[in-house]
């Protein structure tokens, strides 16, 4: 079998399309194979006759044992494939059975339209092989005839199908037919057993052609678990569906015709498979989808056989998900049916196949009034929910049409019941890459200077409306790269930069993931990269705030080359000056070492925000807030604790410089030695407890400092 003929016969199904695949879909037997089992019988009769005529010349009709007569006709040759021929051919006696399977012949090679025909042209059988597959059909559908072949065999316990059989059946020379190159060993058309050390091994047919020969629509037994079918629905306005089918058809009609993988890129939930059907039902052929997940390499050569082979019978294409398509060598010794799907995740791309043409394609994220619209088709409630949070919704959270149909299986009933359930759809889709962190905190808890106010207003305005904003294709056209939302937030520990991520998350109703780049860098030559590529190809399709904790780890300025490290450790802060720019979500990082951030990293974020220490003011207002929020406000005017806790804490505002976290800790110290001594929270409390935020820097209170204090 030719490739090249295989790829032929696979193009010109392709070109027939839905008309195969309807006659395929017919649940009655072929004519032709009707036929097949008759022209199998009428063989038999032939080469009974011819039997009989040799038995009678060694005066033997019926053998139960080896008789000399019999032992000399095997010696002297009597029994060959030419002296048949030429008996026949002088033996006027038998011209009505010559005749009837010269019609039938005939017959069956003109019914194009068979399975039988379909079957032979698909997989290149030859005539012998297609006397050996025919014999094994006929059997399994007259199970009679296993006598008829042990008494062709002068055997009774070889009651099946031998390649001798069919040698001698159909008049064939002395070569192999089931070779180890023969379409029916390549395709396990045929089964080959072994009966016994002794004996020739039988032929059985496989039962799944078997099946489909005799007008069944049977599904492979090695599919049976693993493949359904793919139904087209009506897809988006932005899906690339006409320039892919343009492009597809360009390949196909080829000649010789590329075979073609459409690598199909996107998101769990992106519409991947539903894409798949849709350019397939443009092509005018079904689809299967075969997941290859939790395979080893051998059980996935036996699944892809199995697969191709599916696809050439149905002539429909093949739809792969799963690991093992994307990992493993697609086999090479078999000809494919021309168009195969590859469902990929972003930044993921199978092995290379040197006959195939890859062809990528990624899945659209869908547009602000796509979500709008889809949510209100799957839950028609939507219409009646409150407008700001259904809005909010739309806008904020770029979900796909999976997300959406999840959502709608468990009856949410609101919008903002809708927006938990796409957060917990997505939160751990980051693994043990990031950290998710609480978001509690709101604006009314920050107490910054009003510039840095000021600035996170606009970040988080930006955030808020981006998504509707970057859908304008003059935007889009003026600002290729660098739509990003970036900020780097830069300051002392402490002075409240990862609580002003939290914020935004929570204001941006959004999970924020913590990722300390300190842990991802890799003294490994490229692991740094790869660790990298890995946690932005997940959350550029994930509704989150990044926060990229000690960004000066991998941000640092660029160094002179001294050696292979420094190349490499350049090579890493290039790349991720790249791929933060390329970055279509939400990302702060954070440093309190901003003067050893590269500079021309600085140059391409908007949003610089110094965060410095709070002043005396700023103090006082976290002192009194924190207090009242843990021990509650009565604490500040409770003469029997304390008559001049208030005046102590501004004291301790004004004399003693400490970071808005180390205001939050202290008071947390003093509240636990308050509660250890039986008494209400005082001077006394707080005063240990910034002792010991203190000691953390290498200094304590003196007792000229708390004196002072205690007043």
């Amino acid at each position: 079998m030719g490739e090249y003929h295989m790829n032929t016969q696979a193009s010109e199904l392709f070109e027939r399309g839905i008309t195969a695949t309807q006659n395929a879909a017919k649940y009655y037997v072929d004519p032709a194979i009707t036929q097949l089992v008759d022209r199998v019988r009428l063989k038999a009769r032939v080469r009974m006759a011819w039997l009989n005529k040799l038995w009678s010349e060694e005066a033997e009709t019926s053998k139960s044992y080896i008789t000399q007569a019999e032992v000399a006709t095997i010696l002297a040759e009597k029994d060959t494939i030419g002296a048949q021929q030429a008996w026949i051919e002088e033996n006027h006696d038998l011209a009505v059975l010559l005749d009837s399977i010269t019609q039938i012949d005939q017959l069956i090679a003109s019914d194009t339209d068979s399975r039988w025909y379909r079957l032979l042209s698909v997989f290149g059988l030859s005539e012998s092989e297609a006397d050996l597959l025919q014999s094994c059909l006929a059997l399994n559908m007259d199970s009679s005839l296993a006598r008829v072949y042990a008494y062709l065999q002068d055997h009774p316990a070889r009651a099946y199908v031998t390649e001798d059989l069919v040698k001698r059946l159909f008049q064939h020379g002395p070569e192999t037919i089931n070779h180890s190159e023969s379409p029916l060993k390549l395709w396990h058309l045929v089964i080959a057993k072994e009966v016994t050390s002794v004996e020739p091994g039988a032929f059985v047919i496989d039962s799944m052609i078997a099946d489909w020969l005799l007008g069944q629509r049977p599904l492979d037994e090695p599919l049976v678990a693993r493949a359904t079918i793919s139904i087209p629905q009506n897809p988006l306005s932005n899906w690339p569906v006409k320039q892919t089918k343009i492009k597809l058809e360009g390949f196909l009609h080829q000649d010789p015709p590329k075979q073609v993988r459409l690598v199909i890129s996107g998101p769990t939930g992106s519409g991947r498979r539903t894409f798949a059907a849709v350019i397939s039902a443009e092509l005018r052929m079904p689809v299967l989808t075969i997941d290859s997940d939790h395979l080893d390499n051998e059980s996935w050569q036996n699944l892809y056989l199995h697969a191709q082979r599916q696809a050439f019978l149905d002539s429909g294409t093949l739809c792969w998900t799963g690991y093992s398509a994307m990992q493993y060598e697609w086999p090479r010794q078999l000809s494919v049916f021309p168009l195969q799907f590859l469902i990929v995740e972003p930044g993921q791309s199978p092995v290379s196949h040197a006959e195939f043409i890859d062809h990528y394609v990624e899945m659209p994220n869908l547009t602000v009034d796509e979500r709008r619209s889809l949510w209100q088709q799957y839950i028609p409630e939507a219409h009646t929910w409150s407008e700001p949070d259904f809005q909010r919704l739309v806008q904020q959270h770029q979900v796909n049409v999976g997300d959406i149909v999840l959502a709608a299986d468990k009856q949410i009933n609101s919008a903002v019941q809708a927006q938990r359930c796409v957060q917990d759809q997505t939160r751990f889709k980051l693994g043990d890459l990031a950290q998710r962190l609480e978001c509690p905190f709101t604006l009314e808890d920050m107490v910054l200077p009003q510039q840095v106010s000021d600035v996170l207003q606009d970040f988080l305005f930006e955030a808020q409306d981006r998504n509707a904003f970057w859908e304008n294709e003059k935007a889009r056209r003026l600002f290729p790269q660098g739509r990003s939302l970036m900020a780097l937030f830069s300051g002392p520990s402490g002075t409240g930069k990862t609580m002003s991520a939290q914020v935004i998350a929570a204001e941006l109703g959004l999970d924020l993931f913590r990722i300390d780049l300190s842990s991802v860098v890799s003294k490994y030559v490229g692991e740094t990269s790869h660790n990298l590529e890995k946690i932005l190809s997940k959350a550029q399709h994930m509704d989150i705030v990044l926060l990229f904790d000690e960004a000066d780890a991998l941000l640092g300025k660029r160094t002179e080359i001294k050696d292979a490290h420094d190349r490499f450790a350049n090579t890493d802060t290039n790349y991720l000056l790249q791929a933060l720019e390329d970055y279509q979500g939400i990302a702060i990082l954070s440093t309190n070492r901003k003067e050893n951030i590269d500079d021309a990293f600085l140059r391409r974020i908007r949003y610089v925000v110094e965060y410095p220490c709070p002043d005396a003011n700023q103090r006082l207002e976290l002192w009194q807030r924190l207090i009242s929020e843990l021990v509650g406000a009565g604490a500040l005017t409770n003469k029997k604790s304390d008559k001049s806790l208030i005046t102590n804490l501004n004291q301790i505002a004004t004399g003693v410089e400490l970071t808005g976290a180390q205001i939050k800790y202290a008071i947390l110290a003093a509240m636990f030695t308050a509660r250890r001594e039986g008494e209400s929270l005082n001077i006394k409390h707080l005063l240990r407890g910034v002792d010991r935020e203190l000691m953390k820097l290498g200094r304590v209170l003196t007792e000229r400092d708390r004196a002072r204090l205690e007043l």
